[in-house]
């Protein structure tokens, strides 16, 4: 007798213990988006094979953590990109990268339990005067030579739509906006000054229409300060006026630690060590800023 209810009693206490092993279980963690997007320097034109060794291994491990969708291509892990016949011989260049690759290796490296979308809309030589711009006209676009070009802001956020409905709405979060773009529009010797007196204000609304479109108010927005004048400016006031958003410096001292060197005129757009290096900063201001939970 005393066998048997030792028995029950042994039962009953491995049932409880796995129902509550059960209960306990942690639920599924949301899959983090980040969204990246902007001109030439975000589409990258750092050379991918001059990475070393442990760089390219870092950057296979990330692959198995990231799911990589870059303009509108097939899904990929995290990668590097091949260039069009045109970059390949401006720079000669045969792989490329742009900030994602070292935000990317950066972060599950931080987060290795996790798992990652990255969305990428890039086109260099656009500009937020245009093709960027949320609120698009005909007029705007043909000042910048672009009305041929496609509508870039619709587009990505067409994409970035297209690429979540895959998901459970539940099943992730998008955790942040990274921005390189800004150099077309200050070019006031090709298209006058109004790209660039304006561009504070087309910021402002690209950033609002991000937001609203995506149902996500306080979506952080990282910027990496590229252009000058006007442009740089209203970079800085947006950055400071509103604390979702931040400006990563640059600076033209070659002494200073915000100096990101450049391949020479005419050439331009940053070398690979640069690129790193600015992939590893958008990474440090969002983990210091907006990580998410």
């Amino acid at each position: 007798m005393k066998n048997i209810l030792f028995i029950i009693l042994t039962i009953v206490l491995i049932t409880a213990c796995n129902q509550k092993s059960i209960n306990h279980k942690p639920a599924n963690k949301k899959i983090k988006v980040f969204l990246f997007a902007g001109q030439s320097n975000m589409e990258g034109r750092a050379d991918g094979d001059k990475l070393s060794k442990a760089d390219l291994d870092a950057l296979k491990k990330a692959g198995e953590k990231i799911d990589f969708y870059y303009n509108h291509k097939p899904v990929t892990p995290l990668q590097l990109t091949t260039p069009t016949n045109y970059v390949q011989k401006k720079f000669g260049l045969t792989h490329c990268f742009g900030p994602e690759i070292f935000f990317g290796i950066n972060l599950t490296q931080k987060y290795p339990d996790d798992k990652f979308v990255f969305i990428k809309r890039s086109q260099g030589g656009t500009s937020l005067y245009g093709c960027w711009n949320p609120y698009w006209d005909i007029e705007k676009a043909k000042l910048m030579g672009e009305e041929n070009k496609p509508k870039l802001f619709s587009d990505f956020i067409q994409y970035t739509k297209d690429v979540l409905s895959q998901f459970d709405t539940s099943g992730y979060e998008i955790c942040g906006m990274l921005w390189v773009q800004g150099e077309s529009d200050s070019g006031t010797k090709k298209h006058g000054k109004l790209p660039s007196e304006t561009y504070e204000e087309n910021l402002k609304n690209l950033i609002f229409e991000v937001r609203k479109q995506l149902n996500k108010p306080e979506l952080p927005f990282i910027m990496f300060q590229v252009g000058s004048g006007k442009v740089v400016e209203g970079m800085k006031n947006i950055a400071k006026e509103d604390n979702k958003v931040s400006l990563i410096p640059q600076s033209n001292d070659k002494n200073s630690p915000d100096y990101y060197p450049k391949n020479p005129p005419p050439i331009g757009h940053y070398v690979t060590e640069s690129m790193k290096r600015i992939g590893i900063k958008f990474f440090e201001t969002w983990e210091a800023n907006y990580k998410c939970k």
